[in-house]
Protein backbone atom coordinates (compact mmCIF):
# COMPACT_ATOMS: atom_id res chain seq x y z
CA UNK A 1 0.00 0.00 0.00
CA UNK A 2 3.03 2.69 0.89
CA UNK A 3 4.24 1.92 -2.65
CA UNK A 4 0.88 2.74 -4.17
CA UNK A 5 1.22 5.84 -2.68
CA UNK A 6 4.87 6.37 -2.90
CA UNK A 7 4.06 5.79 -6.86
CA UNK A 8 1.09 7.83 -7.06
CA UNK A 9 3.10 11.06 -5.03
CA UNK A 10 6.02 10.62 -7.64
CA UNK A 11 3.71 10.76 -10.32
CA UNK A 12 1.47 13.81 -9.18
CA UNK A 13 5.01 15.93 -9.45
CA UNK A 14 5.19 18.07 -12.23
CA UNK A 15 8.75 17.41 -12.93
CA UNK A 16 8.92 13.36 -13.07
CA UNK A 17 5.41 13.88 -15.56
CA UNK A 18 7.52 16.52 -17.71
CA UNK A 19 10.42 13.60 -17.51
CA UNK A 20 8.36 11.26 -18.83
CA UNK A 21 6.81 12.79 -21.66
CA UNK A 22 9.94 14.38 -22.44
CA UNK A 23 11.62 11.16 -22.23
CA UNK A 24 8.88 10.24 -24.96
CA UNK A 25 9.95 12.47 -26.92
CA UNK A 26 13.63 12.32 -26.57
CA UNK A 27 13.17 8.10 -27.76
CA UNK A 28 10.85 9.26 -30.87
CA UNK A 29 13.00 12.21 -31.66
CA UNK A 30 16.10 10.05 -31.90
CA UNK A 31 15.22 7.13 -32.72
CA UNK A 32 14.01 8.73 -36.04
CA UNK A 33 17.33 10.58 -36.30
CA UNK A 34 18.93 7.38 -36.47
CA UNK A 35 16.39 5.92 -38.96
CA UNK A 36 16.25 9.03 -40.97
CA UNK A 37 20.60 9.52 -41.02
CA UNK A 38 21.18 6.08 -41.83
CA UNK A 39 18.68 4.56 -43.72
CA UNK A 40 16.58 6.93 -45.16
CA UNK A 41 18.48 10.12 -45.79
CA UNK A 42 21.60 8.26 -47.37
CA UNK A 43 23.18 10.94 -49.52
CA UNK A 44 25.89 13.22 -47.71
CA UNK A 45 24.27 16.45 -48.75
CA UNK A 46 20.58 17.73 -49.72
CA UNK A 47 18.92 20.69 -51.64
CA UNK A 48 16.18 22.31 -49.56
CA UNK A 49 14.85 25.41 -51.09
CA UNK A 50 17.93 25.72 -53.24
CA UNK A 51 20.15 25.49 -49.79
CA UNK A 52 22.75 22.96 -50.02
CA UNK A 53 21.81 20.98 -46.29
CA UNK A 54 23.72 17.70 -44.60
CA UNK A 55 22.22 14.87 -43.93
CA UNK A 56 22.70 15.22 -39.93
CA UNK A 57 20.97 18.72 -40.13
CA UNK A 58 17.59 17.16 -42.76
CA UNK A 59 17.82 14.09 -40.41
CA UNK A 60 17.44 16.99 -37.22
CA UNK A 61 14.87 18.84 -39.03
CA UNK A 62 12.56 15.98 -39.25
CA UNK A 63 13.05 13.90 -36.49
CA UNK A 64 12.70 17.14 -34.01
CA UNK A 65 9.38 17.77 -35.21
CA UNK A 66 8.15 14.19 -34.85
CA UNK A 67 9.56 14.16 -31.48
CA UNK A 68 8.08 18.27 -30.34
CA UNK A 69 4.62 16.87 -31.47
CA UNK A 70 4.74 13.44 -29.61
CA UNK A 71 6.10 16.32 -26.32
CA UNK A 72 3.69 18.23 -26.60
CA UNK A 73 0.83 16.10 -26.66
CA UNK A 74 2.32 14.70 -23.48
CA UNK A 75 2.54 17.69 -21.79
CA UNK A 76 -0.47 19.44 -22.72
CA UNK A 77 -2.38 16.03 -21.22
CA UNK A 78 -0.23 14.84 -18.51
CA UNK A 79 1.80 17.60 -16.83
CA UNK A 80 0.15 20.70 -16.81
CA UNK A 81 -3.11 19.67 -17.13
CA UNK A 82 -4.27 22.72 -14.94
CA UNK A 83 -3.54 25.20 -17.97
CA UNK A 84 -6.16 27.24 -19.08
CA UNK A 85 -4.95 28.67 -21.99
CA UNK A 86 -6.52 27.39 -25.35
CA UNK A 87 -4.92 24.23 -27.46
CA UNK A 88 -4.21 26.55 -30.07
CA UNK A 89 -2.33 29.06 -27.49
CA UNK A 90 -0.30 26.79 -26.05
CA UNK A 91 0.77 24.51 -29.37
CA UNK A 92 1.39 28.14 -30.66
CA UNK A 93 3.66 29.31 -27.24
CA UNK A 94 5.06 25.20 -27.37
CA UNK A 95 6.41 25.47 -31.40
CA UNK A 96 7.70 28.91 -30.63
CA UNK A 97 10.14 27.22 -28.04
CA UNK A 98 10.50 24.38 -29.93
CA UNK A 99 12.28 26.81 -33.15
CA UNK A 100 14.38 28.65 -30.37
CA UNK A 101 15.45 24.80 -29.36
CA UNK A 102 15.75 23.50 -32.74
CA UNK A 103 18.38 26.06 -33.48
CA UNK A 104 19.98 25.72 -29.85
CA UNK A 105 19.94 21.99 -31.23
CA UNK A 106 21.42 22.57 -34.37
CA UNK A 107 24.07 24.67 -32.86
CA UNK A 108 25.47 22.38 -30.61
CA UNK A 109 25.06 19.06 -32.59
CA UNK A 110 27.09 21.12 -35.74
CA UNK A 111 29.54 22.13 -32.82
CA UNK A 112 30.16 18.60 -31.80
CA UNK A 113 29.79 17.24 -35.07
CA UNK A 114 32.28 19.72 -36.88
CA UNK A 115 34.96 20.49 -34.39
CA UNK A 116 34.69 17.67 -32.34
CA UNK A 117 34.39 14.62 -34.75
CA UNK A 118 30.96 13.55 -32.41
CA UNK A 119 29.06 10.34 -34.15
CA UNK A 120 25.97 12.76 -35.35
CA UNK A 121 23.58 10.47 -33.50
CA UNK A 122 25.27 10.47 -30.07
CA UNK A 123 25.47 14.40 -30.49
CA UNK A 124 22.03 15.00 -31.27
CA UNK A 125 21.94 12.85 -27.70
CA UNK A 126 24.08 15.00 -26.09
CA UNK A 127 22.13 18.36 -27.69
CA UNK A 128 19.14 16.71 -26.05
CA UNK A 129 20.32 16.42 -23.17
CA UNK A 130 22.06 20.10 -22.08
CA UNK A 131 18.58 22.08 -22.88
CA UNK A 132 16.23 20.09 -20.93
CA UNK A 133 15.64 21.93 -17.79
CA UNK A 134 15.68 24.90 -19.72
CA UNK A 135 12.84 23.73 -21.40
CA UNK A 136 11.02 22.62 -18.79
CA UNK A 137 10.84 26.48 -17.31
CA UNK A 138 10.22 27.87 -20.56
CA UNK A 139 7.42 25.76 -21.33
CA UNK A 140 6.12 26.04 -17.33
CA UNK A 141 5.89 29.59 -17.75
CA UNK A 142 5.66 30.65 -21.37
CA UNK A 143 3.66 27.70 -23.17
CA UNK A 144 1.24 27.14 -20.57
CA UNK A 145 1.24 30.00 -18.43
CA UNK A 146 2.02 28.55 -15.37
CA UNK A 147 3.60 29.82 -12.23
CA UNK A 148 7.00 29.30 -11.28
CA UNK A 149 5.68 27.88 -7.96
CA UNK A 150 2.57 26.40 -8.95
CA UNK A 151 2.65 22.72 -8.22
CA UNK A 152 -0.83 21.28 -8.25
CA UNK A 153 -2.08 18.19 -8.27
CA UNK A 154 -2.63 16.28 -11.73
CA UNK A 155 -5.88 17.14 -12.78
CA UNK A 156 -8.10 17.50 -16.29
CA UNK A 157 -8.70 21.08 -16.73
CA UNK A 158 -10.44 21.60 -20.33
CA UNK A 159 -11.22 25.12 -20.06
CA UNK A 160 -9.79 27.26 -23.02
CA UNK A 161 -8.80 30.84 -23.25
Amino acid sequence: MASIMQRQKLFNNHIVRFLLSAGAGFLVDVSAYYIFYHNLLIRPTYQVFSITMRNSTVSLAISFSMGVIVNFLMTRYIVFTESTLSLYKQFIRFASVAVVGFFANLAIIKLLIQQFSVYPPLARVVAILSLFFASYFIHKVFSFKLALRSHGTHKNNKSGN
